[in-house]
């Protein structure tokens, strides 16, 4: 991947030092602005190529249409719901998180709570601060031979297991992702929810909040649990339905709750957190000197590894660029999106496609399909969307435009290649190409084979014609015309019918109609 121009970046929120320091020992302008209100925030987000936030600053799409030159997201930390991803997809920013900052101090706090449900510790320190002793009251359990049920089996999931087992619990857990012959590997059994709600003395959640996992915890699953379940949610607020709690802490249906997120925070209704059953937290998951420094330390590294081209770690919505890190990727991707921008020019007239395939060749490029696909849907869309398509909204592009995208690989011991076909309704147009001494090259234009491989810069002029002796000399002659010199030229075969040709040229025709009448098609385009 080529790298990212990343010359200034906003930090809105306060990140450990060690952040501004990596950035800046980089040649990244780093700029500390704090608690700004939305339209502060979308008012100086307008001077930024990056921005640099935690948890509590909203990233909506106004604030990301409001960042014209913004092209990173980085969220020191794992969740990135205060972030419309999407929206920035559509623009082309790369949003990236720190998936293993907070790792070990969320698993902690989750541990921590567990255990201050099964004994009591903060309310039975509230009682010894009033200067009670009131042993009875806080009479506790043990966790040795306890079940406990883990809904997300991620990289916190599992730490919390290998934590809990220690203190002789049985953990169970689910995971639509997670193989359960890997959790089974750390001690985890995996089963479904409505196997595992009547098993649990207690639960924890390491989910994400999405549409899928919002009130995965409600009155129905409650109403499966074992009877005084105790639930801990160290995740996102919401992923357990905060009524249906209320009304089980009040029926006794669950007998304690450990809470360190709240689908509003601070949360205004104190229903919950007054409970005299509940222990709550001010979102404290990440809140370590350690993961913080971690989260700061992290996210600085990753976005200079991209601005440097190294590599991409962490990024939510840009998995198309991870294969681009390897020796001459670069030169692949200006391939397809210069394959892309000659087929754009030679079906500008007779669009729109009705499909785009893009098929790799050769085992080299087993892995490069993605970005190729990408790299020639960004020359077929140049030009014609206001703020530019790229690797990493081409193709979310293309399907808003209704464009679908077929990808595919093929083996051959002969070349590596890239073939980009495009149709619309009954006619197709097919270029392929391949990079020859790291140059990109075009070796065929509808079945017509380049003699010589064109290379794919400058400006070039394709035409198509029926070969005459006559036919170069009338073409020269129209370029000199028009002031224009050819500087390069490749004849096609073909097994019958017309010829494709191709002239390297030192500017373009100021007007290409002039050419049109010598020629069956003409098209010229810049690379």
């Amino acid at each position: 991947m080529a790298p990212l121009a990343i010359k200034s970046v906003l930090i809105s929120e306060s990140v450990d030092p060690c952040c501004k320091t990596i950035l800046q020992e980089n040649g990244i302008e780093v700029t500390e602005k704090h608690a700004m209100s939305k339209e502060e925030l979308m008012a100086e987000i307008q001077k930024y190529d990056g921005l640099v936030v935690r948890s509590a600053t909203k990233v909506t799409a106004d604030v990301i249409n409001a960042g014209s030159k913004l092209k990173i997201i980085g969220r020191a930390g794992t969740g990135v719901d205060n972030v419309d991803v999407d929206a920035a997809t559509k623009r082309g920013i790369i949003v990236m998180n720190t998936p293993n900052g907070n790792t070990m101090s969320a698993a902690e706090l989750t541990c921590a709570l567990i255990m201050s449900l099964s004994r009591n510790i903060p309310q039975a320190a509230m009682s010894m601060k009033d200067g009670k002793w009131d042993r009875k009251k806080f009479m506790g359990s043990e966790l040795y031979g306890k079940v406990l049920g883990i809904v997300g089996l991620g990289r916190i999931g599992k730490e919390v297991a290998t934590r809990m087992q220690s203190f002789g619990m049985r953990t169970i857990g689910y995971d639509p992702i997670t193989p359960p012959n890997v959790s089974h590997g750390w001690g985890v059994e995996q089963m479904s929810l409505e196997q595992l709600w009547p098993l649990c003395d207690y639960i924890t959640v390491h989910t994400p909040l999405m549409p899928a996992t919002t009130g995965l915890l409600n009155d129905d699953s409650f109403a499966k649990c074992k009877k005084g379940v105790k639930v801990v949610n160290c995740a996102r607020g919401g992923i357990i339905d905060e009524a249906a709690l209320l009304r089980a802490l009040e029926s006794g249906r669950c007998g304690g709750a450990g809470l360190d997120v709240f689908v509003e925070e601070p949360p205004k209704d104190r229903a919950l957190v007054n409970h005299p059953n509940t222990i709550s937290c001010p979102h404290l998951g990440a809140s370590t000197i350690e993961a913080q420094a971690r989260c700061g330390r992290d996210i600085a590294l990753q976005i200079v590894d991209v601005v440097r081209g190294k590599a991409l770690v962490g990024a939510v919505n840009a998995q198309v660029l991870a294969g681009t890190f390897s020796p001459g990727s670069h030169q692949w991707i200006r391939l397809g999106e210069s394959l892309g921008g000659v087929l754009k020019a030679c079906t500008a007239s007779k669009a729109p496609y009705s499909q785009v395939h893009v098929t790799s060749i050769g085992e080299h490029l087993k892995t490069s399909t993605g970005f190729l696909s990408s790299a020639a849907v960004v020359g077929l869309l140049s030009g014609t969307l206001p703020n530019g398509p790229n690797l990493v909204n081409a193709l979310p592009l293309a399907a808003e435009t209704g464009i679908p995208v077929k990808t595919s690989h093929e083996e051959s011991g002969v070349r590596e290649a890239c073939v980009v076909e495009v149709s619309m309704k009954s006619i197709r147009y097919k270029a392929v190409g391949s990079v020859q001494t790291g140059v990109p090259v075009l070796l065929e234009l509808n079945e017509s084979v380049f003699r010589q491989p064109v290379p794919l810069s400058g400006h070039l002029i394709f035409f198509k014609a029926t070969t005459s002796s006559e036919l170069l000399l009338s073409v020269t002659g129209v370029l000199a015309a028009a002031g224009v010199a050819p500087e390069s030229f490749s004849a096609s075969t073909a097994a019958t019918g017309d010829h494709w040709y191709c002239m390297g040229i030192s500017s373009l025709l100021p007007d290409i109609g002039a050419l049109k009448s010598l020629v069956k098609e003409a098209v010229q385009l810049t690379v």
